[in-house]
């Protein structure tokens, strides 16, 4: 299985949309996540269009939203089928589930909610893939206190449930955006954290699964 994960899209859905076209001519894919901030206060119109556009290579399409993702688009990506917002999505032995949003913070974007419900969300999700080989977590907030969740100032902003998630159920692999400037990758015990960047700078994050997984940074 190849997956391509791609977060804080923000609009440039033409650059995912030839990243898609490059990776399908190329080695190909199998699923595609999008971790988050597809539009900037976009409306339900337009993530509809977006998601239509990338489900056209025939492969699953697998999305939270991100804190400039106004909450009323979660209707919208539950009805295009991808959403695994507090659920998870089985895809042969590779389980998938997410958390959309971020923690509440002084900028007072459009989709913040509590740490607790950050937790919520995440073990309703896990509770739907816990029997899947591998277990694939999609908040679109970074865990605290990490390498990929550092703003320029060097203050650390990520989310301390997502953190607490991760150290207490240890999913082989953590995909996060957010914090665009924090992109790259840390471990959290046996689980690998990636922040995949800004997918409208052509940045990106594969991940292979064959006897083992691997996820790597792309663009």
């Amino acid at each position: 299985m190849r997956i391509l994960a791609f977060t804080d899209i923000h609009g440039s859905y033409s650059t995912v949309e030839e990243i898609l076209f490059r990776e399908f001519a190329g080695k190909g894919f199998d699923v595609v996540i999008l971790g988050g901030d597809i539009t900037t206060h976009g409306t339900p119109a337009e993530a509809r269009d977006a998601v239509t556009r990338f489900q056209k290579f025939g492969k699953p399409v697998l999305t939270v939203a991100g804190n400039m993702d106004p909450i009323n688009l979660e209707e919208t990506f539950s009805v295009l089928g991808g959403s695994i917002n507090a659920c998870g999505k089985s895809i042969s032995d590779a389980g998938f589930f997410g958390v959309s949003g971020a923690p509440h913070s002084f900028l007072r974007t459009p989709y913040e909610i509590s740490e607790e419900e950050i937790l919520r969300r995440a073990e309703a999700g896990w509770n739907d893939v816990k029997s899947a080989r591998w277990k694939i977590f999609v908040p679109h907030t970074p865990p605290f206190n990490t390498n990929v969740d550092k703003v320029f100032a060097g203050k650390h902003v990520g989310s301390t449930s997502v953190k607490k998630f991760i150290e207490e159920k240890q999913p082989a692999v953590v995909v996060c955006g957010h914090i665009h400037e924090a992109r790259g990758t840390d471990t959290i015990g046996k689980s690998f954290i990636i922040n995949c960047g800004q997918a409208g700078k052509g940045l990106y994050g594969v991940i292979t699964i064959e006897n083992a997984l691997h996820a790597e940074l792309a663009g």
